[in-house]
């Protein structure tokens, strides 16, 4: 996993617009509170390029949790990444919809 680490605040209601329809879609990175400001590539699985989101605080009605958000998604299937070499697991992102990945609670199987 990249090191960089970020020093957002909070994200308030209304400031990730989501764009849905058509053949793109969104994801949502749900993590722990220590992965607050660290960044979490994902790649399409027929693409070599990955991109990155930082792991936000969002206030909710009910309390607060931690994501990574990735608003504007082409169809397909992603893998998310641990570090650069190790994956931490795949998802399909469907245009029109908002898929949703659970961060793992322990370490990615050889990850260094």
């Amino acid at each position: 996993m990249p090191e960089h680490h970020h020093r957002h605040g909070p994200t308030g209601s209304g400031t990730v617009v989501l764009n849905l329809g058509g053949e793109t879609g969104a994801l949502i990175i749900h993590t722990g509170r220590e992965w607050h400001g660290r960044e979490i590539e994902i790649s399409r699985d027929d693409e070599q390029r990955r991109t990155h989101s930082a792991v936000r605080e969002r206030p909710v009605r009910d309390g607060v949790f931690h994501s990574a958000v990735y608003p504007d998604l082409a169809a397909g299937r992603y893998t998310v990444w641990w570090d650069d070499r190790t994956p931490a697991g795949a998802i399909s992102v469907t245009g029109g919809a908002i898929a949703e990945f659970v961060w793992p609670n322990s370490a990615a199987p050889g990850a260094g």
